[in-house]
């Protein structure tokens, strides 16, 4: 058992930080439409940029939550004061004035620190961290294999799962991590989901699988939806979902691992470094001794470990048990196969 090797520690620690420009992408809520109209053009601007973050502040809740801790959450308060103390700023991305009428699309950028510190003391559990790029494959039958790639291009958006979509017509809903790997290596990711449409009318599904190294898992499944458009929106919300459910840290229980990082380059082991520097799963990570093959590193981790396995393996690292100890090596880079 992988606990074997751990040891407890008592306090809670942090995580370890992003990117700043990954980060401030998450915070920003774009695309919100506003139709105001006042006594003058600039008290019906006001009333749009209040508006918008309003609205705003309601998709960014939910873009960081899931729904079960929402409804579960009895101190919440989303009102304009909150809106208004939230914000950092409002751009302007179209607007039309004139005649006391304000129309247009805002985007509202939101204080990290403020918007952090608000979701905790609500008592809410929340990420913000993104999940590693993913290489997006839309498959089909049925004769809509054209029809759904160009609508997942255009409808299926993840929030806080990166993609590349794949060429077009390129794989199937057999294909392995064999077939994915070179294009998924190209886009800078280091799995692929495969987006598989499935039904007809009225009753379109999305079938996501993970295809990573280790092999395909299915990760979800969209309810029933009408429409090819509505399933691709579905399968969008429902891969952020999926993210939320894997990163969101509850347990209070942190141990602590030590391990060593093999790589064959310094580019593989800054690849290595990255992914474990940035699993929403890890903090503390510290370099403890460094080797021109190896590395001796050692980090603190929530839980039991089965949630950083999988973790790690969606971002192409993959942990052993050898007679040196625990193992970290890259799967994606070497093309090397969980036995």
């Amino acid at each position: 058992m992988i606990r074997t090797f751990f040891l407890a520690v008592a306090a809670i620690l942090g995580l370890a930080p992003l990117g700043v420009a990954q980060v401030q992408d998450v915070f920003i809520v774009r695309g919100l439409e506003v139709d105001e109209t006042a006594d003058t053009v600039i008290e019906a601007q006001q009333a749009a940029f209040a508006a918008a973050k309003f609205e705003g502040l309601f998709e960014m809740v939910s873009r960081l939550t899931l729904p079960e801790d929402l409804a579960a959450a009895d101190s919440l308060l989303l009102d304009q004061v909150t809106a208004d103390y939230l914000t950092a700023a409002v751009d302007v991305e179209q607007e039309t004035r004139g005649a006391g009428r304000y129309r247009g699309k805002l985007a509202v950028v939101f204080n990290q620190a403020r918007l952090r510190e608000f979701l905790e003391t609500a008592g809410i559990p929340y990420t913000d961290q993104m999940a590693p790029r993913t290489l997006l494959v839309p498959v089909a039958s049925g004769g809509y294999g054209g029809y759904w790639t160009a609508t997942v291009e255009e409808d299926l958006v993840a929030r806080l799962v990166p993609v590349s979509l794949a060429r077009p017509g390129s794989y199937s809903s057999a294909s392995g991590w064999n077939d994915l790997s070179a294009e998924a290596r190209e886009a800078g990711a280091s799995r692929a989901v495969l987006a598989e449409l499935t039904g007809q009318r009225g009753q379109f599904q999305v079938r996501l699988l993970s295809v990573t190294a280790a092999g395909v898992q299915q990760i979800g499944l969209t309810a029933p939806q009408p429409s090819v458009r509505a399933a691709a929106q579905d399968a969008g919300t429902l891969l952020d979902q999926i993210w939320k459910r894997a990163s969101i840290v509850r347990e209070t229980e942190r141990n602590i691992l030590q391990a060593t990082v093999s790589y064959t380059s310094l580019a593989e082991w800054n690849t290595l470094r990255q992914a474990l520097v940035q699993s929403p799963q890890i903090s503390n990570f510290a370099t403890v001794a460094i080797a021109r093959d190896g590395a001796l590193v050692r980090f603190v981790f929530a839980g039991n470990g089965e949630r950083l396995i999988a973790d790690l393996r969606d971002r192409g690292v993959m942990i052993s048990n050898q007679p040196i100890g625990w193992v970290l090596s890259s799967a994606t880079l070497s093309g090397r196969q969980e036995p």
